[in-house]
């Protein structure tokens, strides 16, 4: 399975001196895109309704519950990054941390499975769902993940989405309650001028 992992990484690592365009896009997605997550739920959750603002919270939840479970597989499993060993090129500075599971892939998709798991956001759950496939292309194309890492992050972003679903009235009731306290903290004149929902 190393032999493969390691093969197939070398086959979708950028070469030595990549295109200048593509060098960019990748890197754009490697290290930006996940910056769509906090944006997503943050408008979810200042224009949603209470329902919608439930639904952000919950793939909160799983993007967190994600994002456990890939370090304690990390602490279990210090599997090294491809720089680590001397493979491929890498083009960003990275923390020589475990590589599987992909956090940043876990993250996008836990959100995005969780998301799916709702009718109302079954879209916006595919779209960040396709999202995904360009940031693994990118975290393997600038030498700091493996192939494999992306697998593990999809069936690590599964797991998560489907606990933080079948928990969800251990803890969504006081969290929401806790949430919409600081909202009408945070947020008070702007709800009272109808720039945020209340």
């Amino acid at each position: 399975m190393e032999n493969f992992n390691d093969t197939l990484f070398l086959l979708l690592n950028a070469p030595a001196h990549p295109s200048a365009p593509l060098l960019v896009t990748a890197i754009f997605f490697a290290k930006y895109v996940i910056w769509a997550i906090p944006g997503v739920i943050g408008i979810g959750w200042l224009w949603g309704n209470e329902r919608c603002r439930k639904i952000m919270l919950e793939a909160t939840a799983s993007g967190l519950v994600g994002l456990l479970i890939s370090q304690i597989i990390g602490f279990v499993w210090p599997h090294p990054r491809p720089f680590v060993i001397g493979l491929g090129h890498t083009f960003i500075a990275h923390a020589a941390d475990p590589s599987f599971p992909s956090d940043h892939l876990t993250l996008l998709w836990a959100v995005a499975f969780s998301f799916f798991l709702h009718r109302s956001l079954r879209l916006a759950g595919l779209g960040l769902a396709l999202l995904g496939l360009p940031v693994a292309w990118a975290r393997i194309y600038i030498g700091v993940h493996f192939p494999l890492d992306m697998v593990g992050a999809m069936f690590v972003a599964a797991l998560s989405a489907w606990l933080a679903f079948r928990a969800k009235h251990s803890y969504l009731p006081t969290a929401y309650g806790i949430a919409i306290r600081i909202h009408h903290i945070l947020f008070g004149k702007l709800i009272k001028l109808g720039w945020v929902r209340r």
